[in-house]
């Protein structure tokens, strides 16, 4: 097993490169951070279901890939933002649109994880995380 430096880069790769192998599932490592953007992503319908997994040395989550008619991925771009070498904060008014509104952002607030639409309405602004579409 090696060291990843970036967890929650680590996992968005994951799920890309599961969507465009048109996989069914992929399996994550488990960490409270990535269930909470899993639960965002599951409430904005880029994936299934999702379930952990308890396991030893560390628990594990498998996320239900989703896709359209044609087996075309639900998730045509997946990227991370905020990097461990760059984090990128943002305050309310800076959150960014994503493809005009058709995609989301992801933002670690100090009200939980949560997408860009919510974090506007609460005018609260946060570590933007990735962005999705």
């Amino acid at each position: 097993m090696s060291v990843v430096n970036d967890p929650i880069g680590d996992m968005l790769t994951r799920l890309r490169n599961g969507s465009r192998a048109r996989h069914d599932k992929v399996v994550i490592p488990h960490s409270n951070l990535k269930v909470e953007i899993i639960k965002v992503l599951k409430a904005e319908g880029f994936i299934g279901d999702y379930t952990v997994h308890e396991r030893v040395p560390q628990n594990e989550i498998s996320v239900q890939l989703k896709y359209g008619p044609d087996r075309a991925p639900a998730i045509t771009g997946i990227r991370r933002v905020s990097k461990p070498g760059l984090r990128r904060y943002v305050n309310s008014r800076e959150i960014p649109q994503v493809l005009g509104g058709l995609g989301i952002s992801i933002l670690s607030t100090s009200r939980g994880v949560m997408v860009d639409s919510d974090a506007r309405k609460q005018k609260v602004g946060g570590e933007l995380l990735c962005t999705v579409y």
